[in-house]
């Protein structure tokens, strides 16, 4: 693609990338006001949490269907995604909801997957793979159990979700932990292949 055909960084899919990012204090204050013991909030932060993450299935479909794909949207979704996660994954320890040790794997994950994002880019950009997208989709859907104030309802109905939600989120933190390893294997592929491609050039 020549640089006339490449698409402008200021698109509709980059924007709503962008929107994802300035909604995460909101649905951050949105979980942690009251200390999560309020039902009004706890609905209100897994409203604005579902509405965020929607924004990242628009985007996707709209840089593909509209050719409006770019280095930045690909370098620039992850994190928005992993900014969205990431509170809610701090938001949900901190009010009790979450273990500690869960939230700090996967933080660890996703942000040393991000920075190895960042140092391999000199040989090429590594987008979001297929398994990272159903890293993603699992996590989202643990995350969103978690918010919903089960524990507040406490019934019998409630109690079988929060069982359910914690498979879900097992099921998340082995794919998670799995294609970091993937990830890595990919970034040493790359870089390897650039070096060669460089020695022969």
């Amino acid at each position: 693609m020549s640089t006339a055909d490449t698409p402008s960084n200021y698109n509709i899919a980059n924007a709503l990338t962008v929107l994802r990012i300035v909604g995460v204090p909101l649905f951050g204050w949105l979980l942690l006001t009251q200390g999560g013991d309020s039902v009004g909030y706890r609905i209100a932060s897994w409203v604005a949490f579902a509405l965020l993450m929607i924004t990242d299935k628009i985007d996707g479909d709209l840089a593909r269907k509209h050719d409006l794909v770019t280095n930045f949207g690909k370098l620039a979704d992850p994190i928005a995604d992993k900014a969205l996660t990431g509170m809610a994954f701090v938001g949900l320890s901190i009010i009790g909801q979450l273990w500690w040790w869960v939230t700090i794997v996967v933080l660890i994950r996703e942000w040393g997957i991000t920075l190895m994002r960042f140092v391999v880019k000199k040989y090429g950009v590594m987008p979001a793979s297929q398994g990272g997208k159903i890293k993603t989709t699992l996590q989202a859907l643990a995350i969103g159990g978690y918010l919903l104030p089960f524990e507040i309802w406490n019934n019998p109905a409630t109690d079988l979700l929060l069982v359910i939600t914690h498979v879900v989120m097992a099921l998340a933190l082995a794919v998670t932990v799995v294609t970091a390893v993937m990830y890595v294997r990919d970034a040493v592929t790359l870089r390897r292949e650039a070096k060669a491609a460089a020695a022969q050039s």
